[in-house]
């Protein structure tokens, strides 16, 4: 049930976005819970699927673009979310960087502990900070390709002993509308 309003969220909120403000379409399949230095094993697997809206730049001078996107998870248990946030393009002749930081929303367990370390999993809040960074390149004129690392966590605000957060690792094809 949470996961089927979860994709009914993101959904809306892209609806809600299209019509009026729509830049780009974009759609990605990411490797859920990549082991970085920026999280603990949270013991979640399987793949992500994401798909999401960049809406016009609301500050045309600086180019930042809103965004909106959701995020299911293929695996029995894995988190899902929505999110919103903001990113910028900068052109470095034919690839571009795109950093974004946004929030999420998220279904992951409130209490989860891990069977081998003993230690707190769960993601301490149901709010989290989503930080991204892509590198992108354009293979035709309104189509580009990504690829790009979205990480989610509390930042320790809710539990300073531990931040488990979740990497996720992937590659995304953007359509300008």
């Amino acid at each position: 049930m949470i996961r089927i309003l979860t994709t009914a969220a993101a959904a809306a909120l892209a609806a809600v976005a299209l019509p009026a403000h729509a830049g780009e379409l974009y759609g990605g399949v990411y490797k859920h819970a990549v082991d970085t230095p920026f999280t603990l094993d949270s013991g979640e697997r399987g793949v992500d699927l994401q798909l999401g809206c960049r809406l016009d730049p609301v500050l045309p001078l600086a180019r930042i673009e809103p965004y909106v996107f959701g995020s299911v998870n293929t695996a029995e248990g894995g988190t899902d979310l929505v999110g919103v946030g903001v990113s910028r393009k900068f052109g470095l002749g034919g690839v571009y960087l795109r950093p974004g930081v946004g929030l999420v929303l998220h279904n992951a367990p409130e209490t989860r502990v891990s069977s081998t370390s003993g230690l707190r999993t769960d993601l301490g809040s149901r709010v989290l900070f989503e930080p991204e960074i892509a590198v992108g390149i354009a293979i035709a004129p309104r189509a580009t390709i990504e690829a790009s690392w979205v990480h989610i966590s509390n930042a320790r605000l809710f539990d300073s002993q531990q931040n488990p957060g979740i990497d996720m690792i992937g590659l995304r094809a953007n359509l300008k509308l």
